[in-house]
């Protein structure tokens, strides 16, 4: 009988992966973020493999078929392990209502991806506004309920006269509750402090949402807590970004403090995100389709590289850090920037610094 050599792999452990390029710089940052993702399925020795699986989704599919998220992406995106998303919309191709296509809320929203994860860190203290902290000295994540807040009210009618329009916030318990313990248990994993970020001085809604976060932190006497006006902290995240920790609050507020966090490390470029459920998970830079440039090749492809390490810290038995330390040391070289951000790289040259680097 031949003997066995231990270091022979047993058979890899396989994930489906649903990619969605989506529309504008989308495709340019999925075909980048893709390049990292098989080096890193390299590096894994056939421990891991990865089957892409791409699916048809965005403005450009609306066009095409008259369905900007097709039921065959959905079924696909149901099945998959994860999900890659690029970036969707355009700004002009809209529905009969006025509004921009957005398939990516109705991901969210279809499977429940209620914690929206948008990190934050500088890489290079070059790149803040801020010039005063160093590499590491922000270093902070919004967690932005993502499937109700004052979004819930995106597919009421459309105004029938031009005297009055109203949109609903909706705030639910068990929405705010299961929210609250992802922020709290994200917060264990990291120094332990969460802020709640509301507008409880005025809004009844808010003080609900208050009352549920006072009542869930009690199940976490571990984890340090603070409350602060959704003004005031886009006030403090200026003033004193390093104080954060893990900041929890409504979807609109969400969606524009991580607009704003994103400012301080080197603008939307570099901002990767999660939309995370119970069952399910998408992955996407946190920056639009920017049509202006599609195609040019000098989008900064940092934030869908970024999201993909995000995703690795998702799967079982896979580990975004040695992606994010690649970025890292790509990144402390000043001259690895793409022109968002005053530099000359190009997207594929962006990538293969950091490729160098894994």
């Amino acid at each position: 009988m031949a003997s066995v050599d231990p270091r022979t792999p047993s058979s890899p452990k396989t994930y489906e992966i649903a990619v969605l390029p989506g529309d504008g710089i989308g495709v340019d940052v999925m075909a980048a973020c893709l390049r990292v993702l098989q080096a890193y399925e390299a590096s894994r020795d056939g421990e891991v493999c990865f089957q892409l699986v791409e699916c048809a989704a965005g403005a450009g599919e609306y066009l095409r078929s008259g369905s900007a998220l097709p039921e065959e992406t959905v079924d696909t995106c149901a099945r998959a392990d994860a999900v890659l998303l690029g970036a969707m919309g355009l700004p002009e191709v809209r529905l009969p209502d006025g509004k921009e296509l957005t398939p990516q809320i109705d991901l969210r929203e279809q499977f429940e991806l209620y914690a929206g994860l948008r990190p934050t860190y500088l890489y290079h203290q070059d790149d803040s506004p801020l010039r005063e902290y160093a590499v590491g000295e922000i270093d902070f994540v919004i967690v932005r309920e993502s499937t109700e807040g004052l979004f819930s009210a995106r597919l009421s009618a459309a105004v029938e006269d031009d005297q009055e329009v109203r949109d609903v916030m909706r705030i639910t318990r068990q929405g705010s509750e299961r929210l609250f313990r992802a922020a709290f248990d994200l917060a264990r994993t990291r120094r332990r402090k969460v802020t709640l970020v509301d507008k409880a001085n005025v809004l009844p809604s808010m003080v609900f949402l208050r009352q549920i976060f006072d009542e869930v932190a009690q199940s976490y006497p571990d984890v340090e807590t603070e409350r602060v006006y959704v003004d005031a902290a886009a006030l403090f995240l200026v003033q004193r970004p390093g104080d954060f920790d893990v900041m929890v609050t409504e979807n609109m507020f969400g969606d524009i403090l991580s607009d704003l966090a994103s400012g301080l490390i080197g603008g939307m470029g570099m901002a990767p995100s999660a939309d995370i459920g119970d069952r399910c998970a998408v992955f996407q830079p946190a920056h639009g389709t920017a049509p202006d440039i599609a195609g040019k090749g000098i989008a900064n492809p940092v934030g869908m590289i970024l999201s993909v390490a995000m995703m690795l810290d998702w799967l079982p038995g896979t580990d975004g850090h040695t992606i994010r330390d690649a970025v890292a040391a790509a990144l402390a070289n000043p001259e690895n920037r793409t022109p968002d951000m005053k530099g000359t790289l190009s997207t594929e040259h962006m990538t293969d610094a950091i490729l160098n680097q894994l």
